[in-house]
């Protein structure tokens, strides 16, 4: 399922760009973020968490950084906290409690994009319970362009979308668990930070692929002021500058 050539190629680019001891660096900041989404969103604490709270929550996902408070607005800190909840402690199988979170938010327009909802809530998930839930983003797998880290490093037989969001939520998922297994063994995924090296590697393979495509697309005056590999990777895992992390 995992073609591991291209895993390797991809992180040998990457490594030319961004060393392995800030990978880890890295790493280390999405562990961290994964325990601030673990206390703040506690079943017992979830729901009476404090507008700021959720504002640095909402802050810390890549998709949600700018629109933390038009999502706020349009559902309430209640309405949020509710939400949060029922996704994440919420009776039936979570694939379906995911998709009904994502058409929650996927229907709030004012400037919000659909795909925010799936990207959200998998977060939400992931973070606050990563033995459990498996990370999916746009960039990860955006099912409406069919582009994103995984399917560069998946063969080509693999098909990740499903008929709807819960579906193609659970084929994500079983190609997360396939890279978590062999990712350390075949040499392109780091060590120590287990599921959170995973998250770190497909980062790294979807800046491997914006700054390709970028430079063979853009101006060079754009490619100039693009982020830096290291900076880029913080900004998609939303550790760079989190409100939920004493860094800069």
């Amino acid at each position: 399922m995992v073609d591991t050539p291209a895993a390797r190629e991809f992180i040998e680019q990457a490594l030319e760009r961004v060393s392995r001891e800030e990978l880890g660096d890295v790493a280390s900041l999405v562990e961290k973020k994964a325990a601030a989404f673990g206390e703040l969103l506690a079943q017992d604490r979830i729901t009476s968490i404090t507008e700021d709270e959720a504002t640095s929550l909402l802050r810390s996902v890549f998709s949600c950084r700018r629109r933390s408070n038009i999502i706020l607005s349009e559902l309430t800190l209640d309405g949020f906290r509710t939400l949060a909840a029922t996704l994440l402690y919420g009776e039936g199988a979570v694939d379906v409690r995911l998709e009904d979170f994502h058409r929650r938010v996927a229907f709030l327009g004012k400037g919000v994009p659909e795909n925010t909802g799936y990207d959200l809530a998998s977060e939400l998930l992931h973070f606050a319970q990563p033995d459990l839930h498996w990370l999916w983003t746009r960039w990860i797998w955006d099912p409406d362009t069919e582009t994103g880290a995984l399917p560069l490093v998946l063969t080509e037989e693999v098909d990740l979308t499903g008929a709807g969001i819960a579906e193609t939520y659970r084929r994500v998922g079983f190609a997360m668990s396939f890279i978590d297994q062999v990712g350390e063994a075949a040499g392109f995924r780091e060590k120590g930070h287990g599921h959170f090296d995973t998250d770190v590697f497909l980062a790294c393979v979807y800046v491997v692929y914006l700054y390709t495509t970028l430079r063979m697309r853009m101006t060079q005056e754009f490619n100039q002021v693009m982020p830096q590999a290291g900076e880029l990777l913080r900004r998609l895992l939303g550790v760079h500058r989190s409100p939920l992390l004493e860094v800069g």
